[in-house]
């Protein structure tokens, strides 16, 4: 799975404004600073919309399944192994540092327009100053939504600082049982060496390459059950070095894919990462307890 850049509509605006070489800046990273920009604007605008935690409403019920024979079965040549909607696990939204819920307008629409209809943002506060804090915080969080939902697992689809505390909660606190396929945007793995100056905050501290926390990361974890599909941009401002948002870890059953083109405030939006975010939880992986219980796989 390779998401490729689609922001071709910057592309006039750049020609008019730029030559297609000022002082050795490429056109592509002009067209992605400027997309970075024009989503910053417009985050800054959304930002209120998400101080407030989400409401919690009544558990969605799921679909009927099928009727035996009328789905279309595994292994036709051509097709992909999907999960069939009464299957589909809720979807927990996590945000990055300073940010909140506001980030997933656009994923969230993406999501509920393709069959998601159980999705959930979690707000964690800014003030917080572990990541082991925030991960107990969604800990408790996916339980209570196991609970009201009935569903056994869930999807968490984490960006920037929201995915390395749902790492953290995965792979050191016991939450592969309940985490199904995790997927990271633009998620400092190995740690980030960008803007030293915000040591003073103790979180983007435990960001640093070899940090107390990104060494626990690293530790063995031997049979945990969820599978990591983590987007790194070739563009990302704050990767440093880029590959940093891969995850390399020899127990962890994991997917890197490149994303070409966009900044690290495009990943949550950009609708071509939608599409690769939606293909990733909606891949059946073996032994899978939720398409047992569904009984048959959809192909698409």
């Amino acid at each position: 799975m390779k998401v490729t850049s689609v922001a071709d509509p910057i592309l006039p605006l750049c020609q008019r404004l730029f030559p297609t070489r000022i002082a050795g800046l490429s056109l592509g990273l002009l067209k992605a600073t400027a997309l970075e920009l024009a989503i910053l604007a417009g985050h800054v605008l959304l930002y209120p919309s998400g101080i407030v935690q989400e409401r919690r409403g009544p558990a969605c019920p799921l679909p009927a399944a099928p009727a035996p024979g009328t789905g279309t079965g595994p292994g036709e040549p051509g097709g992909t192994a999907r999960l069939p909607v009464e299957a589909k696990p809720p979807v927990v939204l996590l945000h990055g540092f300073i940010d909140n819920r506001s980030v997933f307008v656009l994923l969230r629409r993406s999501l509920a327009q393709h069959g998601r209809q159980r999705v959930e943002s979690l707000n964690y506060s800014p003030l917080t100053c572990d990541i082991r804090c925030a991960a107990e915080l969604l800990g408790r969080h996916i339980e209570e939504i196991c609970e009201r939902t009935g569903s056994e697992r869930v999807d968490v689809v984490g960006h920037s600082l929201g995915g390395l505390i749902a790492r953290y909660y995965v792979q050191r606190l016991g939450g592969d049982l309940r985490v199904r396929t995790l997927v990271t945007l633009g998620t400092p793995h190995a740690g980030t060496r960008v803007a030293p100056l915000a040591n003073a905050h103790p979180i983007v501290r435990q960001m640093r390459p070899g940090s107390e926390l990104i060494e626990e990361l690293s530790r063995p974890a031997p049979g945990c059950r969820t599978h990591f599909v983590s987007f790194w941009s070739d563009l990302d401002h704050l990767m440093d070095p880029l590959e940093s948002a891969c995850v390399d870890h020899p127990d962890l059953k994991t997917e890197n894919v490149r994303v070409s083109g966009i900044g690290h405030l495009a990943l949550p939006v950009h609708p071509a990462v939608a599409s690769g975010i939606r293909q990733a939880l909606d891949t059946v992986r073996p032994g899978d307890p939720s398409v047992r219980r569904a009984g048959g796989l959809t192909v698409a």
